[in-house]
C-alpha cells in the first residue's frame, strides 16, 4: 500500500504508452495513478471500520448488536409475540471473513424510563437474546422508599437470576442492590459471599448485613465468626485462596458480591480480583458494585465470555444530590463557583478566581521558612474556609488532605473553634470512653489515645492511615453519627461506607504520587467530591477546592469535569500464582493468562493501533522533504556532537575534578532527568560515606533552586520539586544533589546575602539573579574543562579533539550554507517525528501482541526449576508445595530461607525482626542494628541477591539493587522489642513511625507469621512450626490486636 502510494506521486510511469503523446498520456495516468490511491484510501477506511469487530470476534468478543424494550413496570403488560425494535450496530461483511453471526458476543441495549440510566447486556455466542421478564411473585425485600431507576434495573437482573455490574457514583445507592442479591439468595436457600477490598471496610459490612439478615459470617484471616452462615463477608484474598483449595464453600454459593469492583485496578492488589472472577465456577452469578467507570460495557463483555453467561451493565451518572463546585484561591477574598448545579463550567468566575489569587512576595522562602509557613499560613485559609461554610450552615465537612501531617496540622489550627453542643460533647465521651473501655493501663496512656479527645469533643476529627485502627473506627462512628462536624481525612477515607457529609473541601489540587508532584486526577477528584451532599437532608452539596497557584481553565475542566478512570487490567504473575495453578486439576497458569482481562483488554486493542499504524506510514509516504538524505547526515552529525558533549560534561563533573571548584556563590546549571532547573548557586557540600561501599565517599551538593511554588508542599523529597527559574511566582530552595545532577559549571560566582533563611536576603538573592540573567542573557560564561580546570584525563583530551573534529564538519557542511536550511530543517523533524510515532506504535503492537505473557510465564518456570521448586515435566517438588502456603510476601526468598535453616539459630523476637523486613514499606533512615539483626539483615539481602541473579539468568529483568533494597528494616528493633514484651508506649517512643503504620505492620506480620506456620507443616518441621507459632503468640497482644469496634 505505501509503494503504490508513493508510485502516485511519481515524475513519470513506466508503461506501454509509447504511441500516446505526452499530454494524452498525462491525462490518461494521473487519474489511474489516483483512483489506485483514492481505492488504497477506501479500503483503508473499510478496514477501520470492521477491524475491531473482526479481532474481537476471533478472540473474545465480538460484534454490537443492539436491541431496545420497554422498562420493567411495563414488560408484566406486554403481549409475549409481540416483536421488539432491533438495530443491528455490526456492519455487513464480506463474506470470506468467515465467523457467523452467532458466533459473536453481541451487546443489546435495553430501554428504560429514565434518560439517566443506560442497562445493557452482553450475550454469550450462540445463545439467543430474551427480554427479562418481571416476577409477579413476591419480591425477597421491600424497601420503605422509592427506588431509583438503576437499583430497580439491576434488582431486575438479579430476580432473572443474572449476573449485573452496577456503575454509579459514591452514595448514590448501590447498597440497595447488594442487600436485594443477599435477600434473594437466603429466600432461595442459597450461600451468598459479599466481598470487599480491605479488612477494615468487611469488618464494616458485617455489622451492617448481620443487622439486616442475621445469618451473617465473616472471614478476614485475622477474624472468623460464623462460618458456616448463609452469608459471608469476606476479602477478596480469603475468596482466591478458597478457590485455590478447591473449598466446598465456593461450590455451593449462588451470589457473589463483589465491592468496590474499581479497585481492580490497584497495581498490588487487582490481580486478586481478576484471579477470583476467572476461578469462580461458571454457574456463579455475579453482582459487581463500581464507582463509574467508562468502560463498563468492556468488563461486562469480559465476564460474559469467561462464564459464558450474560452480564448487565446498569449505567447512571446521576447524582440524588446534585453537586455546587467551588474555588477557593489560597490569599484571596473568597469562594467562586466555577461549576454549578447543572454542570456547566463558568468561565467568568474561574478567571475571577484565578486573578484573585494572590501574587504573594512571601512564598519565596528556604525549607525552614517554609516548614514554618506550613503551620500558619496554610492552616489560616483552611481556618477561614471552615468558618465561611460554619456562618453559611454548610457543615459537617470533610476537608482532604494528602499528607497525614497536615491533617493533624489543619485540624490543630481550630483549637479555638467548637462545633458542639454540650449534650454532644458528653455524647462524643460516652462513645470513647467505650471504645477505649478495654485497653490497658499503659495503652490508654498513648499519647493518641489522649490527644485525640479534646478534638473530638468539639466536633473534630482526624482520619489517616496513621492512627491506631481503634481510634479510625471510633471517628467513623462518630461521624457517622453526626458527632464530628469537620473531618480532616486523606483519600482513603473516599473508599468504604456512605459516609457523606454536606461540603468536601482539598487543600490542594496537587498530590505527590510517590514519583511525581502532579495534578489530582479526575477519577480521584470524582471519587472524593463524592462524599459531598447526603441524599434526603441536603438540597445540594458543596465542594471547594483550594489552589495556591496559578491554574489554566484546561486543568481545571479536567479535573472538576473530567472523565473517571477506566478499569484497567494489573494482572501480573506471581511465583505463588504460578504454582498454585500447577497443582490444580485442569488448570494450567496458560488458561488463566488467556483468560484475563488483562488478555482481553489487549485484543481490543490491537485493531485500533493497526489502523494508527496504516495510517501513519501513508502519512509518511505522504511527506515528501528536500534533500531528505543530506538532512539526514546533518541531523545524525548534530547527534555526534551532543554524544560527544556529554561525554566531555561526565567526565568534567567528576568529584575530584568538580569539588575544587565548588565555592560558594558559583553559578550551576541543574538539569535532573526531564526537569531542566536553569541556573542556580552553590551553598554549600558536603562529604558522606556511601552506605553500601563504606570505601567510597558521596559529595552532596547544596545549591539554591528556583522552583515552582506549588511543588514546594515537601521540600525534603527532591523528587516532587518542579523547575520554576523562569516564572514570577518563583521560590528558592536549597535541594541537596549529587554531582552527576550538574548539566554545566559557570565560571561567574555571586557573593551571596549573609542570611538566604530571611525572606530579604532571599529577595535581594532574587534581584541579583535576575539581574545577572540580563547581564548574560542566561548564557553566562563557562569553565573550561581543559584551559580553566586543567583537566589531564586521556578520555576527556580524546572526547575534546573528537569535539573540534565534529565541529569543523558541521561548519563545512553543505546545508550549513543553504539559506531554507531552518525550514528544511522543520520538514525533516516534522517526518522524523512521524516516524518515531510509528516505531512506538509498532512497539505498542509489538508489547499487546504478547498478551498471553508466554516469555515471561516460560521464564518463570525456568526459574523454578533452577531453585528446585518444579520438575521438568511440571510436577510440584517440595519446595513449590510450601511455596504455595505463602501469598504475603515474597514466596521465594522466603521459601529459600526456610529450606537453608536460616531461621534455625534465630529465637522468636529475632525471627519476627527479620520478618518485618517483608512487611514494612516506608523509606526513611535505617536504624542503628544490634550485631544479631544486622546478620540477618545481611542474610535476608544475600538470598534476595541470589533470586535476583537467577531470574536474571533466566532473562526475567530484575534490578538487583532495587529488589534488594525493596526490603526496609526501619521496624526490625520495634518488632524485637514487642515480641520481648515492650509496652506499645515503649515503642512509639522508639520511633518516628506513625502509630497506626506500627499496628498495620504488626497485623501483617501476624500474616505472614500464620502462613510459615503452615508452610512449616508442609516441610514436617515441628521445630519450625513451634517457633513460629511461638513469635506470632507473642505478637498478637494488646492494643495492636485489639477487636474492631464494628464485631
Amino acid at each position: 500500500m505505501a509503494d503504490d502510494a508513493f508510485d502516485a506521486f511519481g515524475d513519470t510511469e513506466i508503461g506501454d504508452d509509447s504511441g500516446s503523446s505526452g499530454d494524452e498520456r498525462s491525462r490518461r495516468v494521473a487519474p489511474n495513478k489516483m483512483q489506485k490511491l483514492d481505492r488504497d484510501k477506501q479500503q483503508l477506511a473499510k478496514e477501520n471500520a470492521f477491524i475491531l469487530l473482526n479481532d474481537l470476534q476471533k478472540s473474545a468478543g465480538g460484534d454490537v448488536e443492539r436491541s431496545e424494550y420497554v422498562p420493567p413496570e411495563k414488560r408484566a403488560r406486554m403481549d409475549e409475540d409481540q416483536s421488539l425494535e432491533t438495530r443491528d450496530e455490526a456492519p455487513e461483511e464480506d463474506e470470506e471473513d468467515g465467523d457467523s453471526e452467532d458466533m459473536r458476543i453481541q451487546v443489546h441495549t435495553i430501554k428504560t424510563d429514565n434518560e439517566n440510566c443506560v442497562h445493557e447486556v452482553a450475550v454469550p455466542p450462540g445463545m439467543p437474546f430474551a427480554p427479562l421478564s418481571v416476577p409477579t411473585k413476591q419480591p425477597a425485600k421491600a424497601y420503605p422508599f422509592q427506588l431509583d431507576a438503576f437499583q430497580k434495573e439491576a434488582i431486575l437482573c438479579i430476580e432473572n437470576n443474572q449476573s449485573v455490574l452496577v456503575s454509579a457514583h459514591t452514595s448514590a445507592g448501590k447498597t440497595v442492590v447488594a442487600q436485594y442479591a443477599i435477600a434473594r439468595c437466603l429466600k432461595e436457600n442459597q450461600r451468598v459471599i459479599y466481598t470487599s477490598p480491605i479488612k477494615a471496610l468487611s469488618n464494616q459490612k458485617f455489622r451492617e448485613l448481620e443487622e439486616e439478615f442475621g445469618n451473617v459470617g465473616l472471614m478476614t484471616g485475622d477474624v472468623t465468626l460464623n462460618p458456616d452462615a448463609s452469608c459471608l463477608v469476606m476479602t477478596t484474598e480469603i475468596l482466591r485462596s478458597m478457590l485455590y483449595r478447591g473449598s466446598e464453600i465456593t461450590k455451593e454459593v449462588g451470589w457473589v458480591i463483589f465491592d468496590e469492583i474499581h479497585y481492580m485496578r490497584d497495581k498490588e492488589r487487582g490481580v486478586v480480583w481478576e484471579e477470583s472472577i476467572i476461578l469462580m465456577p461458571s454457574n456463579v452469578r455475579h453482582a459487581f458494585l463500581s464507582a463509574t467507570i467508562p468502560n463498563a460495557r468492556q468488563f461486562a463483555q469480559w465476564v460474559c465470555w469467561l462464564h459464558s453467561q450474560p452480564c448487565h451493565v446498569v449505567y447512571t451518572d446521576y447524582r440524588p444530590t446534585p453537586l455546587q463546585h467551588f474555588i477557593f484561591p489560597v490569599g484571596g477574598s473568597g469562594l467562586y463557583e466555577v461549576v454549578n448545579v447543572k454542570g456547566e463550567f463558568r468561565d467568568d468566575k474561574f478567571k475571577e478566581a484565578m486573578n484573585g489569587l494572590a501574587m504573594r512576595g512571601d512564598q519565596a522562602g528556604g525549607p525552614q521558612q517554609r516548614k514554618r509557613k506550613k503551620g500558619t499560613k496554610g492552616d489560616n485559609n483552611v481556618l477561614r474556609i471552615i468558618r465561611t461554610i460554619k456562618e453559611n450552615d454548610m457543615l459537617p465537612s470533610i476537608v482532604f488532605s494528602f499528607s497525614r501531617k497536615e491533617c493533624e496540622s489543619y485540624a490543630l489550627s481550630l483549637k479555638d473553634m467548637d462545633f458542639n453542643t454540650k449534650e454532644e460533647r458528653d455524647m462524643v465521651g460516652k462513645v470513647y470512653n467505650s471504645a477505649i473501655d478495654n485497653l490497658s493501663d499503659d495503652d490508654r496512656q498513648l499519647p493518641q489515645i489522649g490527644s485525640l479527645l479534646p478534638l473530638l469533643r468539639r466536633g473534630i476529627g482526624v482520619h489517616h492511615s496513621g492512627l491506631l485502627p481503634l481510634l479510625k473506627e471510633t471517628i467513623e462512628i462518630l461521624f457517622g453519627e453526626g458527632l464530628l462536624k469537620v473531618l480532616f481525612a486523606t483519600e482513603t477515607f473516599s473508599m468504604g461506607l456512605n459516609m457523606p457529609a454536606r461540603t468536601v473541601i482539598f487543600t490542594s489540587a496537587r498530590k505527590f504520587d510517590g514519583q511525581d508532584n502532579r495534578f489530582i486526577t479526575s477519577g480521584e477528584y470524582i471519587q472524593m467530591s463524592g462524599r459531598a451532599g447526603r441524599r434526603g437532608k441536603d438540597d445540594k452539596g458543596v465542594v471547594i477546592l483550594m489552589v495556591d497557584h496559578q491554574l489554566s481553565a484546561d486543568d481545571a475542566k479536567h479535573i472538576i469535569k473530567g472523565a473517571t478512570d477506566p478499569l484497567n487490567s494489573q494482572f501480573r504473575l506471581t511465583y505463588n500464582m504460578v504454582l498454585n495453578l500447577m497443582r490444580v486439576d485442569d488448570v494450567t497458569p496458560e488458561n488463566i493468562v488467556n483468560r484475563s482481562f488483562f488478555h482481553f483488554q489487549k485484543l481490543s486493542e490491537l485493531p485500533e493501533i493497526k489502523r494508527k499504524i496504516r495510517e501513519k506510514r501513508l502519512e509518511i509516504t505522504d511527506k515528501v522533504v528536500p534533500r531528505e538524505q543530506e538532512l539526514s547526515g546533518f541531523v545524525a552529525l548534530e547527534k555526534q556532537i551532543e554524544e560527544v558533549r556529554m561525554r566531555v560534561k561526565e567526565i568534567q563533573r567528576l568529584p575530584k575534578h568538580l569539588i575544587g571548584f565548588m565555592h560558594a556563590g558559583r553559578l550551576l546549571k541543574v538539569v535532573s532527568g526531564n526537569r531542566n532547573f536553569e541556573w542556580g548557586v552553590l551553598v554549600d557540600f558536603k562529604k558522606k560515606v556511601n552506605p553500601d561501599d563504606a570505601k567510597e565517599v558521596i559529595y552532596v551538593l547544596e545549591v539554591l533552586l528556583a522552583v515552582a511554588p506549588e511543588s514546594m508542599k515537601d521540600v525534603s523529597n527532591p523528587l516532587s520539586l518542579l523547575p520554576g527559574y523562569n516564572r514570577k511566582d518563583r521560590c528558592w530552595t536549597v535541594v541537596p544533589m549529587t554531582c552527576d545532577r550538574i548539566d554545566e559549571i559557570s565560571a561567574i560566582r555571586l557573593k551571596l546575602p549573609e542570611d538566604l533563611s530571611r525572606p530579604d536576603g532571599l529577595n535581594l538573592f532574587d534581584k541579583m539573579m535576575r539581574e545577572a540573567a540580563k547581564r548574560f542573557r542566561d548564557e553566562p560564561p563557562l569553565l573550561d574543562p581543559i584551559a580553566d580546570m586543567k583537566i589531564g584525563d586521556n578520555r576527556l583530551l580524546s572526547a575534546v579533539e573528537k569535539a573540534k573534529q565534529l565541529k569543523k564538519r558541521f561548519e563545512d557542511h553543505p546545508l550549513r550554507s543553504d539559506k531554507n536550511l531552518e525550514h528544511l530543517r522543520a520538514q525533516f523533524d516534522e517526518k522524523a517525528a512521524l516516524k518515531a510515532e510509528l516505531a512506538a506504535l509498532n512497539k505498542e503492537l509489538k508489547e499487546a501482541e504478547k498478551t498471553t505473557k508466554s516469555e515471561e510465564l516460560d521464564n518463570r518456570r525456568r526459574v523454578l526449576r533452577r531453585l528446585e521448586y518444579c520438575a521438568r515435566d511440571g510436577t510440584i517438588e517440595k519446595k513449590g508445595r510450601v511455596a504455595c502456603e505463602l501469598s504475603a510476601s515474597d514466596e521465594l526468598i522466603l521459601t529459600e530461607m526456610l529450606f537453608s535453616s536460616t531461621f534455625s539459630s534465630l529465637d522468636a523476637a529475632q525471627t519476627g525482626a527479620l520478618l518485618s523486613c517483608f512487611v514494612f514499606q516506608e523509606n526513611g533512615a535505617q536504624p542503628k542494628l544490634s550485631q544479631e539483626l544486622s546478620g540477618c539483615l545481611r542474610t535476608l539481602q544475600e538470598f534476595a541477591k541470589k533470586v535476583a541473579a537467577v531470574s536474571n539468568e533466566c532473562r526475567l529483568e530484575v534490578v538487583e539493587d532495587k529488589y534488594v533494597n525493596q526490603f526496609k528494616a526501619g521496624l526490625m528493633d520495634v518488632v524485637y522489642n514487642w515480641i520481648q514484651g515492650a509496652s506499645f508506649g515503649e515503642l512509639v517512643k522508639s520511633t518516628d513511625v506513625f502509630e497506626g503504620t506500627i499496628i498495620r505492620c504488626l497485623r501483617r506480620l501476624e500474616e505472614v507469621l500464620r502462613e510459615l506456620v503452615n508452610a512449616a507443616k508442609a516441610m514436617e518441621n515441628k521445630e519450625l512450626e513451634e517457633k513460629f507459632e511461638l513469635a506470632r503468640t507473642k505478637l498478637k497482644r494488646d492494643i495492636v490486636f485489639a477487636a474492631s469496634l464494628y464485631l
